[in-house]
């Protein structure tokens, strides 16, 4: 295929992806969407193409998820303001709730969460707790809430059925009490293969704390196998989700190359090549 048609191929994708996603409310948390400078819209070093996906992915959704003005800080979850305020790029326009609960691992559970909900795909939307047990938002939203004792979950029927954004809200936030980089790193899949790295995968090293990340847009080099990636995290205390600079490279900054460097070291946490997992 000629390269010059390939990028006017990408381009009007990316402008019908635009409508789309500012015609639907496919980002339910907020009041609009329209018009907002996205993930997509930053810039790319020279030579680089960003690799095309299905409109409506949850690729293409990461892609679409909108930011905040550079000049704003990254607040935690009581309204102050991080202490290091030297490792973000741009803020993800995501709330962060009232509660110290959407830490490392709950953001990537959250996106993955939040995009299942806007395409309606209830049966999508289901995490295990550190103890194992499975919590669905579809028993959630039938009413049912879990009765924990100890490492035992059972659930019980307490409320009524509701799958509104209210209900959705509260079952994250039980799922961000009892759910962790320990539990989401054992229901990932590994990514055993680093050249196939996507958008929507997760570098994660579980524990207590442990911690995770998420590649939320991804480009090629017009010549040549190079990759360039974005990153996203949440940290503790519970914090707005923000991109990640690149402290290793100021130069592809915030692009990550790929394989550059014999770990993958962020701002705040140095993760090896082999944590990388996806969602099933």
């Amino acid at each position: 295929m000629n390269y010059q048609f390939f990028k006017v191929l990408c381009w009007l994708t990316f402008l019908l992806s635009d409508f789309i996603f500012s015609q639907a409310n496919q980002y339910p948390w907020l009041e609009s969407s329209f018009n907002q400078f996205r993930v997509k819209d930053i810039v790319l070093p020279d030579g680089f193409t960003r690799v095309a996906y299905p409109i409506g992915s949850f690729q293409d959704w990461l892609r679409h998820l909108p930011l905040k003005d550079s000049t704003e800080f990254v607040k935690l979850y009581n309204g102050s303001l991080k202490s290091n305020q030297q490792v973000h790029f741009r803020i993800i326009q995501l709330d962060v709730g009232k509660n110290n609960l959407q830490q490392c691992a709950d953001a990537m559970i959250r996106l993955y969460a939040e995009y299942q909900y806007a395409q309606k795909r209830f049966d999508k939307i289901a995490f295990n707790f550190t103890s194992g047990h499975r919590a669905e938002f579809k028993t959630w939203s039938a009413g049912y809430r879990p009765q924990v004792k100890g490492n035992q979950v059972s659930w019980k029927k307490t409320a009524a059925v509701d799958s509104s954004d209210f209900s959705f809200r509260a079952y994250l936030n039980s799922v961000f009490m009892f759910a962790g980089s320990y539990s989401l790193s054992k229901e990932l899949v590994a990514v055993n293969k680093l050249d196939n790295l996507d958008v929507g995968d997760v570098f994660i090293q579980p524990g207590f704390p442990g911690h995770a990340v998420m590649v939320v847009d991804l480009a090629k080099s017009s010549v040549g196998e190079e990759k360039i990636f974005l990153l996203v995290q949440s940290y503790m205390p519970a914090q707005e989700v923000h991109i990640l600079k690149n402290p290793e490279n100021p130069q592809l900054n915030p692009w990550y190359k790929l394989k550059e460097g014999k770990v993958l070291r962020t701002p705040e946490w140095t993760f090896k090549w082999t944590d990388l997992k996806r969602f099933k």
